[in-house]
């Protein structure tokens, strides 16, 4: 299984967590890391290229911190230009079908802020389901999403022990909802 992980942090270098994860995900060989800040630092996207890309892997990762309920600003913009009708959905837009699409997302709060009576009063489930409806859309299978939450307080070693387990996950073949 190959997989495709969009790295889409704006500012990776200064990360407590996003680049530990691409750190450890180096280390497979059967997984792209392909950052869209460092590929795109013009915020010009190859359409094409990143279609192909798509296209030559089985597992799709989407991966990055959550900003204001939702993904950083370029990865929104890879969305709207990238996943267009006729390839991605449509009557003929079936190239993403039967492909997996997994998110990997870090927030800066705590698990117990996302949920019901909690600071954010939404779940993290809730506040990503605009993805899942675009999973939907374009016929990938919506797998279970990865998050660590508490960037700000985490130690080194957790966030190290925490890259193992993302790595084992989105490399998994039995991913179960």
């Amino acid at each position: 299984m190959r997989v495709l992980v969009i790295v889409t942090h704006p500012n990776i270098e200064n990360s407590t967590v996003n680049k530990v994860w691409v750190k450890e995900l180096k280390k497979h060989s059967n997984v792209t890391i392909h950052e869209l800040y460092k590929q795109y630092s013009d915020e010009i996207i190859d359409i094409e290229k990143e279609q192909k890309l798509c296209e030559e892997h089985d597992r799709i990762v989407l991966q990055f911190p959550f900003y204001w309920y939702s993904s950083p600003p370029l990865l929104k913009k890879w969305q709207d230009e990238v996943l267009t009708y006729g390839w991605a959905y449509g009557s003929e837009g079936n190239k993403l079908h039967n492909k997996d699409l997994i998110l990997a997302v870090t927030s800066g709060s705590t698990k117990e802020r996302y949920q019901a009576g909690g600071r954010n009063q939404y779940s993290m489930s809730e506040l990503l389901k605009p993805f899942q409806a675009t999973s939907n859309l374009i016929g990938t299978t919506f797998l279970p999403s990865f998050i660590f939450h508490g960037t700000y307080h985490a130690t080194t070693e957790e966030i190290e022990e925490n890259a193992k387990e993302y790595a084992n996950y989105i490399l998994s073949r039995d991913i179960l909802e």
